[in-house]
């Protein structure tokens, strides 16, 4: 059972940006999937470092369009991706110390972070980015 259904109304019409929440989502679900199956920490560790350097990369894509286009909200959106990076590296360091194992907690804190940021954050480019022919 996935954690996170992707559902159209998060898309910000723009195919790129779409397509790598999309990839998180999955990458979100694929860590819910194997905590639910008690795979071992090495699975575990995999997973989550996939998804902490795949949020990375969608960071670094929506804030470069946003320097190239020169988006008013650059700095609060940007602030936005430096707060959660922060967050999801303390979980991750929690986890290699061994001082935390992957919580409910986490993942709830994850697909919550991750819905709302679409549907918030996200969403106030989106019109801004169409209206420059990104899509």
């Amino acid at each position: 059972m996935a954690l996170f259904i992707w559902k159209d109304e998060y898309s910000v019409n723009i195919v790129k940006i779409d397509e790598q929440h999309k990839k998180l989502v999955a990458l979100l679900n694929d860590l819910h999937s194997s905590m639910l199956a008690a795979r071992a920490n090495s699975i575990l560790e995999k997973t989550l470092t996939e998804l902490v350097d795949y949020a990375a990369v969608h960071f670094k894509t929506e804030e470069d369009l946003m320097k190239d286009y020169g988006f008013e909200g650059f700095d609060n959106h940007k602030s936005a991706h430096d707060s959660f990076t922060k967050k999801v590296g303390e979980f991750y360091e929690d986890f290699k110390s061994g001082k935390k194992i992957i919580s409910v907690e986490i993942l709830f804190f994850l697909k919550d972070w991750l819905i709302n940021h679409i549907n918030g954050t996200d969403k106030l480019y989106s019109s801004f980015f169409n209206s420059k022919g990104v899509k």
